[in-house]
């Protein structure tokens, strides 16, 4: 379903990613983890379709990926990206009326009423069926996590981009997460890439897990080399050696 081909991603003389080759089959979990600045979010938006490949190729179905988001990637960040002014049910549905052709943005009639009543499903699963009518000022992280995702969810996206989603919420609130995306992983059968600075928690819901780190440095030019994709590990089958030198690896040393 996906594929990279001697990936480069540049900004100027700065090397963020370089040599990045891998294939994804559909209904795979793939999370990422690695140091700060190390490419994971870029990879992350050029699969988004916000950024795209200095050199080489990142291919959904053999075509280039377009060079904008669309209906069948959904992203999720860590900021909570919902409308403040707008109800737990409006939110979701505008994100509905912001996938249509057309310049108003403004669903009418039946296209509504449709609109209405697959917003109160997705919210039903996600577990905010009770907060139909609230504002975000009255939801707490976990809740507003469940908002974002339900407004990538609507457009029935095939590919769900997670960036650090439960970064900022507590522990139990996480775990609740957890079970939630891989039901909804499941449920809806999508192809999955997650971002995250825990290596447990990509250890426990990916299927996949990709570390992404350096090969190569030159402590007179730091940014003339970028990271590539170091360990490419099927969950389950890593012996408790390989974790600790992953996990020594991803610790900050020095000023980070």
């Amino acid at each position: 379903m996906i594929e990279a081909r001697n990936l480069w991603k540049r900004y100027g003389d700065n090397v963020v990613l370089e040599r990045i080759n891998m294939t994804v089959a559909e209904g795979e979990f793939i999370t990422m983890v690695g140091t700060s600045g190390c490419g994971k979010s870029t990879f992350l938006k050029m699969l988004l379709g916000t950024e795209s490949p200095s050199s080489g190729e990142l291919l959904l179905d053999g075509k280039p990926i377009p060079a904008e988001p669309g209906p069948d990637r959904g992203i999720v960040f860590q900021q909570y990206s919902v409308f403040p002014h707008m109800t737990v049910l409006q939110n979701v549905m505008a994100a509905k009326a912001f996938a249509r052709n057309g310049i108003s943005g403004y669903l009418f009639g039946n296209a509504r009423i449709r609109a209405r009543e697959e917003a109160r499903t997705l919210l039903e699963q996600v577990g905010l069926g009770h907060a139909l009518e609230r504002y975000p000022h009255e939801l707490s992280g976990g809740m507003k996590q469940r908002l974002a995702l339900a407004q990538a969810l609507l457009g029935r996206p095939r590919i769900l981009l997670l960036d650090e989603p439960f970064g900022a919420l507590d522990p139990g609130i996480r775990a609740d997460m957890h079970e939630l995306v891989l039901e909804l992983w499941r449920e809806h059968q999508l192809t999955v890439f997650m971002v995250t600075h825990d290596l447990k928690e990509g250890f426990y819901l990916g299927t996949r897990l990709w570390v992404f780190d350096k090969l190569r440095a030159d402590p007179q030019a730091p940014n003339a080399y970028g990271a590539s994709i170091t360990y490419d590990l099927p969950v389950g089958k890593l012996d408790r050696a390989t974790y600790e030198e992953i996990d020594d690896n991803l610790r900050p040393v020095g000023n980070g």
